[in-house]
């Protein structure tokens, strides 16, 4: 049995030693490992985990919450991946967070649904502050155009948690650090309250630097994907 549990730990326990006083969530992204990687990183104390596939999520953590129904409560399932508004219906009651809210008309239906089903989930709005063709999200003007609109889709279900955002496709450490600081510098004038979701494997460190309260780390933790399935 691979020690996922340690090298997550670990992992926090060294940016929590570099980085005294900051505050971050750690995501355990699994997507694409099986269903036993996931069983053995929750018996190693992972709580918050990471998933892109909705089916595929929903396979392994209703077989984890089915054996240990204690996960129920205690384990925090993020959805990294683009809401859909096709499919957004299938992350209720299987999801706590989704970090991929790129467009006005999935927000829209995201809130309707989770007024309709009484269910609570927590949202990011997806920022796309490179401008890249491949990247899904609303760019900064977007952001700032709308900023009186995006608080009126909340209820009491459906919770406005912050924004999300990649860093530039280029991996350049610089105009990774420039991209996260200028979204962190537009949150902190236009919105104060809401939290940060930056950072994968590659450029945690810099999200980290630059503000991020939420790290979405799945390679450090699970090695290299299986994107043959």
């Amino acid at each position: 049995m691979a020690d996922y549990g340690k090298l997550y730990h670990n992992l926090d326990s060294d940016l929590t030693a570099k980085y005294p006083g900051s505050s971050y969530t750690l995501i355990a992204v699994s997507k694409t490992k099986p269903f036993e990687v996931v069983r053995d990183a929750y018996l190693q104390g992972i709580r918050h985990f990471g998933e892109n596939y909705i089916p595929e999520a929903i396979d392994k953590f209703s077989k984890l919450r089915d054996e240990f129904p204690e996960a129920r409560e205690s384990v925090f399932l993020h959805h990294i991946g683009p809401v859909q508004s096709g499919n957004l219906r299938k992350l209720f009651g299987v999801f706590q967070f989704t970090h991929g809210v790129g467009s006005v008309s999935s927000l829209k239906e995201l809130s309707k649904r989770a007024a309709k089903d009484k269910l609570t989930i927590r949202y990011f709005l997806q920022i796309n502050a490179t401008g890249e063709s491949t990247k899904h999200g609303f760019s900064l003007e977007e952001i700032q155009k709308w900023k009186d609109d995006f608080p009126t889709y909340q209820n009491e279900f459906c919770i406005w948690e912050g924004f999300m955002a990649m860093g530039p496709s280029s991996g350049d450490p610089i105009e990774t650090r420039e991209t996260f600081k200028s979204i962190n510098q537009f949150r902190k004038l236009v919105f104060p309250d809401k939290k940060l979701s930056m950072g994968m494997s590659g450029d945690y460190e810099l999200a980290l630097e630059e503000g991020s309260n939420f790290l979405r780390i799945g390679s450090l933790i699970f090695g290299d994907r299986n994107y043959a399935k």
